[in-house]
Formats: C-alpha cells, structure tokens, sequence
C-alpha cells in the first residue's frame, strides 16, 4: 500500500474530527453543525468557502499556484440517518435518534483531509472543489446544489464520489463502469371498494381481496413483463387494511418501491403497476388510485472516468486489490444526479467486516443502516491518499 506519509501522520487527527461529527449526527437538511465545523476547517486552511447550497451545503475552492487549467469536483456527504444508536464507545451519537450509520461522518472527514493535504501543496495547475452535500439521505442533496447552481458556479470537467462498502475487503476498492447503483422509486396504491359485514361479503366489494390480488399480480411484471436479463426489484413493504375482524372496510393501502439500472424498464414498470392496478381493482368493482414517486435515477459511471480512477486506486492499494467489476446493488445514492450533469466516477471503499469496531459496539452487524454500525478509521489515510492522487492526477493529466 502507498499511502503518502504526511496524510499518514495527521490520520489520527481526521480521525478525531470524524468521531466528532459521528457523536453529533444530523439529519438531512439539518446539518448545521456539521457544515459550521467543515467550512471553519476550509477557511482555516485557506480554502475559499462558500455556504448556503442546496440549503446546507458546504463548497471549498482551491486553486493551484501554476495557474488556470482543469476543475475536478470531490464530493463527500455529510447527513446522518433517524436511527437510535446501538453502540455504547465513547463517540456515540448524543443525539436522540439520530446515528451516523452509513458513513458520512468518515465521508466527511477524509474529503477534510485531503483538503488540508492540498492546501498545504498548491503545486499544480487548475482547480479542485469540494464538495460537501447534505440530504443524500432520502433528500436528493445533489440534485438541491446542482439546482442552486452548483456546476454553474463551479463548472467541473469531471466529479468523484466515493462510499465506504462493508463487506469488502478492508482497504480495498470496487468500482464498475455503466449502472453501479439502481434508481429509487416508491409507489402507493390506495384500493377503494364499498365496506360492510364480514358475515355478509355480497353486500360489499372489498378493497382487502383486491389489494391482496394486486399485490401478487405486480410480481408478474418482473417474472413475465420486463425482459429475465434486466435487473429489476419492486418490493410490497405496506398493506394497510381494516380495523376490526368483523367488518369489511372502505379502503386497503398498498406501498412499496421499485428498483432498476435503467430508465427503459422503469418506464416499463410504473407503466405495467399501474394497469395492474386499476384493471384488477375493476374486476373487483373497486377503484385504484396510483401515486408513482421517481427518487433518484440509476447512478451511470463514465468509462473514462472509471479507467482513469481504478488507476489511481491501483497506485494506492495495488491492482490485485482494485474490483473493477463488482455487482452493481440495488442500493441507490443521489451523486447518480451529478453523473447525469457531468462525466465522473463513484466508488466503492471497503469497510471490512466489523472487527475494527471498538469495545462497546452494538451486537448487530457493521451493515450500513443498522444501529451497530461504525465507520473504519483504518480507512482514512487510503480515503484522503486516494482523494489527494486523484486531484493530482486529473489536473496533471489534463
């Protein structure tokens, strides 16, 4: 592993600044303490700051000694989840029902880290931006900044994303080119019928044996609708029905969400649930209503990109160590709305398999979004080595 010696030797100070964000977490547009701590550290450094994009967000500019050439964009995402901690170490989250369980708080820390490693050797031409998001967590934080303006702003050639990924390898990286992360889609389907007694089901047209119709009837769009070689998800998570056992209600909810890689069998899909829906609810003399929400799109790496980050990775971790094919998750992450505006890469940092946790830690997993979680700070020099060769790199190159 090559890491560079001076961002080893101040990794125990990043570290201390992520333990701090994760006892402070913060939900999705309500980073306020997160974005005063990230924009005090920039203008320390020298870095100019600016605030206020997409509500919370955070940019820091900082230009190269040699003059004007290329703009590379780094982001990092700094909201936490509504989840109660489960851990018990000395930087548990002191907010009530708010956890830092995906990351964000390591995220966060090691885009600082190579700020202040850049700031302090400005030997290179063109610009570097630092990204630094709020509400990826459900609140499209990227797609806030970018209709703030934030590539009008700041025009970058090329931005860079990165996650921490538990379950590979600690200290390893994955990366894939094309779909890497699905869209996020939700749906609810209201089932409207005539209620009345159980004991006298004639009289009624019931929204429960409907809505249990629809539901088995939606998987038949993934098993006989869309074509076996398109990866696709769609999961009932709600039925809502009914009051007592012995009356047949009005209504019947049904809510749930749909995955896809592509826009094409999206289309498909919400095209498919909502003649399913209302057909079915015919045939039972009910009545549908479809509410279809598009969240976030498919995150669609560049190949360029992608070549040229798993270069860089290369050089940090070895190549043996670099997954430049790893399965695409269902998953979803909002910087699939900044590679919809500009070429760019997001990948994947191992996160290992929760041995590093400390004494203390929850008893579940170290899954992202489980309350027993923590991030790696193991992680952190490779995480700020890889930001800091990548800007290198990119700016060389160009």
């Amino acid at each position: 592993m090559h890491l560079l010696p001076e961002i080893t030797d101040s990794a125990e100070a990043i570290q201390e600044i992520r333990r701090n964000i994760h006892a402070h977490p913060e939900l999705r547009f309500e980073e306020n303490r997160t974005a005063d701590l990230v924009a005090e550290a920039l203008s320390s450094w020298g870095i100019t700051v600016y605030r206020g994009m997409g509500k919370t967000g955070v940019v820091g500019r900082l230009d190269g000694d040699l003059g004007l050439g290329k703009m590379i964009g780094l982001r990092a995402d700094m909201d936490a989840l509504p989840l109660q901690e489960h851990n018990n170490f000395a930087h548990t989250s002191r907010n009530a029902g708010k956890m830092h369980a995906c990351g964000h708080d390591g995220h966060t820390a090691m885009l600082l880290g190579a700020a202040q490693y850049l700031s302090n050797h400005r030997d290179f031409k063109g610009t570097v931006i630092f990204i630094f998001q709020p509400a990826e967590e459900g609140g499209a934080g990227a797609n806030e900044m970018i209709k703030d303006g934030l590539f009008t702003e700041f025009p970058c050639d090329a931005v860079f994303g990165l996650h921490n990924w538990p379950g590979l390898a600690e200290g390893h990286f994955g990366v894939t080119s094309g779909p890497m992360m699905a869209s996020s889609n939700s749906f609810e389907i209201t089932i409207t019928g005539k209620g009345g007694h159980a004991a006298l089901p004639h009289n009624s047209a019931d929204p429960v044996l409907t809505g249990a119709q629809v539901v088995l009837a939606l998987q038949s769009i993934i098993t006989r609708n869309k074509k076996p070689v398109d990866a696709a998800v769609l999961s009932v998570t709600q039925f809502h029905a009914g009051e007592t056992s012995n009356v047949i209600p009005d209504s019947a909810f049904i809510g749930g969400t749909i995955r896809t890689f592509t826009l094409d069998v999206l289309n498909l899909m919400e095209q498919r649930l909502r003649e399913i829906s209302h057909s079915l609810a015919t045939a039972f003399d009910c009545q549908a209503e479809i509410a279809f929400k598009r969240s976030y799109p498919p995150l669609i790496n560049h190949d360029a990109e992608v070549q040229f980050a798993s270069e860089v990775m290369g050089e940090i971790v070895g190549k043996q160590n670099v997954n430049t094919n790893i399965d695409p998750t269902m998953g979803a992450e909002d910087f699939a709305f900044m590679l919809l505006e500009k070429p760019g890469c997001y990948v994947f940092l191992g996160n290992g398999d929760g041995d590093h946790r400390s004494v203390g830690h929850g008893m579940g997993p170290c899954h992202l979004h489980n309350p027993s979680y923590d991030f790696n700070d193991a992680l952190i020099p490779v995480g700020v080595s890889y930001w800091v060769k990548l800007a290198q790199r990119y700016l060389e190159k160009n």
